[in-house]
């Protein structure tokens, strides 16, 4: 490997306290991608801490890729990815189903009948005779198409089942797994 490029002093020209920390953050990021164990470490970071020089340095990172190259994936991150992704494959399923079917019966849904309304409207006036009240009460309007109530869910459920077909053929072909 060219320790040269780590840009440590050369040779035996003496490191600096911020050469040190480079040479730690280093380190420190090679633990954490599971490069070196923890007692690789603690030996290194001792030693690093009473490097003299830049050569004392680079023996300690030689074995280490320069710069941040990510680490490959342990397969268990992957198969976490891809339950995931089924988890809210199906999560969506359940919710794009019942917007579906309250879209359907509000579009085929032709409001109350004469008969209902004119129920409705003399179960009113009994409530407010029975509080003393003598209002009359009008006949409730005919409802229209309920546009609200019937787009509304509807785009829901289109954009979950969107959802759906997206996460489903990026599953297929592998990319729902993390880049290594």
């Amino acid at each position: 490997m060219n320790t040269a490029a780590r840009d440590y002093p050369a040779g035996s020209f003496r490191v600096s306290d911020a050469d040190r920390d480079r040479a730690l953050s280093e380190l420190s990021e090679a633990f954490q991608a599971g490069r070196i164990t923890a007692d690789e470490f603690g030996q290194r970071s001792g030693e690093a801490l009473s490097a003299r020089t830049g050569k004392e340095l680079t023996a300690l990172l030689t074995d280490l890729p320069l710069g941040r190259v990510p680490a490959v994936g342990t397969g268990a991150l992957g198969r976490a990815c891809v339950v995931g992704t089924w988890v809210i494959m199906a999560a969506s399923a359940a919710a794009a189903i019942p917007l579906a079917a309250a879209a359907l019966s509000n579009a085929l849904s032709t409001g109350p009948s004469l008969a209902v309304r004119e129920a409705r409207r003399a179960l009113a006036q009994q409530v407010l005779a029975h509080q003393g009240i003598t209002l009359s009460v009008p006949l409730p309007q005919a409802q229209g198409f309920d546009w609200a109530g019937t787009i509304t869910p509807a785009v829901f459920a289109v954009l979950l089942i969107g959802l759906i077909a997206v996460l489903a053929t990026r599953t297929r072909r592998g990319l729902g797994r993390p880049s290594t």
